[in-house]
């Protein structure tokens, strides 16, 4: 019941309306029963000073008489029962009925000198007031106390018949607004659950959902606006794992292929050993051939892995200050041999202090992204050319650059090197995945890539990846 939107709602309309009502329905109660206070005081002071009127002198005592208009102020259908007592200044009883409570202390208030209390008489709650009448001799003044009580019944139905009705109009309205709440409710979700029928016809294994939003509330159209967009996201989040899965499997399936017929063919050999001399040349020329082709799955293995781990959810967190200058240091150290190899003039610069090249980032993820920018301009420069990795600090900024002098990227082609797969030139040995594991790396750092000519050759490229400076590297 708390999940239901439709009650939760209700809740938060009725619950301040039924608390106005409890509030309304308190001080209407307030009303009416100062109301019928006021009724019920009125005349028992009235009745009080009837008797007062009726207190003569016969010789030298007080007497009192109760006449039938100080009861007549009484008369109701509720049979309350009336109580008098006249007390002279000796405290002889008078009139009425003896024992009659008075309060323990009298606080007379106003011009009839009259006090007001609640108290219990013969076993029944009584209202009564109590005033005094000075009657005087030629021997002074003598105190005269009257005191007039009455049972609370024909109250207490006065204090109802006022306060029950505006009760009734206030419940009333309360149901009403129930059912006019419930109804609207009703009608107003309902293009939600228009929305969810529509959500669960679709196909979860067809990502061609579009939410009709013309039929929603202004309220709800970000929540359809926002599920279009993040469908459109995952279909082209799955396209391009449909065309990763297509390329990857494009990659392996001809080094696989030939190592299948290499290894038929060493059986083969295996079964005609007296052939073995004839075909020794052929021997070297396969087993040389089915080293590069299984060197090239595991470069392509690696790759792939490498990739999958960039584009992990998790590769934008948990980063850490990592020095990109001694990243740069161990990529050097690293690739100096293929360097070696193909006669390339391979430098280092680094023009930022001890401690001042720091980036967020994961370790092996930055020395994964160096590496291959690094692995990239090595591969495609020619024979005795000249590559260059460098880290600089500009404007708050840690920069990691790579320029050689090689055949560079046409400009046409730029905007298509970090696809996966993707090669200039196929006359190299290479994975086209150097470019796209870099960029998905950058892109978890949060840092930016650009491609530029040479600006020191006539031809040639140069790489920038560009990082936010830890705070720890900023300048105090």
């Amino acid at each position: 019941m708390s999940s239901s939107l439709r009650i939760r709602l209700a809740l938060w309309l009725l619950l301040p309306l039924s608390l106005f009502v409890a509030i309304c329905g308190y001080l209407g109660w307030r009303n009416a029963a100062e109301v019928a206070d006021y009724v019920q005081d009125h005349d028992l002071l009235s009745s009080a000073k009837v008797l007062s009127d009726r207190l003569i002198w016969e010789g030298d005592n007080v007497q009192a008489s109760v006449p039938p208009s100080a009861l007549s102020l009484f008369t109701s259908p509720d049979r309350d029962r009336v109580f008098l007592s006249v007390i002279g200044a000796d405290g002889e009883v008078l009139a009425g009925s003896p024992n009659f409570p008075l309060p323990p202390q009298r606080r007379p208030e106003g011009a009839d000198r009259a006090q007001w209390f609640d108290a219990v008489f013969d076993g029944q709650p009584v209202r009564a007031v109590v005033t005094t009448r000075s009657m005087f001799d030629v021997a002074g003044a003598r105190e005269i106390t009257i005191a007039v009580g009455k049972t609370t019944g024909s109250r207490d139905h006065m204090l109802r018949t006022l306060w029950w009705p505006t009760m009734e109009y206030l419940l009333i309205a309360l149901l009403l607004a129930v059912a006019l709440t419930t109804l609207a409710l009703t009608l107003e979700l309902r293009p939600m659950v228009r929305l969810s029928r529509q959500l669960a016809q679709r196909d979860p294994l067809h990502l061609d959902l579009a939410v009709d939003t013309r039929g929603l509330h202004t309220e709800l159209r970000p929540v359809a606006d926002t599920i279009n967009r993040f469908v459109q996201q995952l279909k082209a989040h799955s396209e391009a794992q449909r065309r990763f899965i297509a390329d990857a499997a494009h990659q392996l399936r001809t080094p696989l292929a030939l190592q299948a017929s290499q290894i038929e063919y060493a059986r083969y050999t295996r079964q005609h050993r007296g052939e073995w001399d004839t075909r020794r040349e052929d021997m070297d020329t396969m087993w040389l051939a089915l080293q590069t082709s299984n060197r090239r799955l595991v470069d392509v293995t690696n790759k792939l892995l490498l990739l999958a781990q960039a584009e992990h959810s998790d590769a934008h967190t948990q980063l850490e200050p990592v020095d990109l200058a001694a990243v740069a240091l161990r990529c050097v150290e690293q690739l100096a041999a293929l360097a070696d190899r193909r006669q390339i003039d391979l430098g280092l610069e680094n023009s930022t202090a001890t401690g001042q090249a720091l980036v967020l980032a994961q370790p092996a993820l930055l020395d994964a992204l160096a590496a291959n920018l690094l692995d990239n301009a090595l591969r495609y420069t020619q024979e005795g050319g000249c590559v260059t990795l460098g880290v600089r600090r500009l404007d708050g900024f840690i920069e990691l650059w790579v320029e050689d002098n090689g055949p560079g990227i046409p400009a046409e082609a730029r905007s298509r090197v970090f696809e996966r797969f993707y090669r200039v030139a196929h006359d190299t040995e290479g994975t086209g995945l150097g470019l796209a594991i870099v960029q998905e790396i950058a892109r978890a750092f949060h840092a930016g890539i650009t491609l530029l000519p040479n600006p020191h050759a006539a031809h040639g490229l140069l790489v920038t990846v560009r990082f936010a400076a830890a705070a720890s590297a900023l300048p105090v």
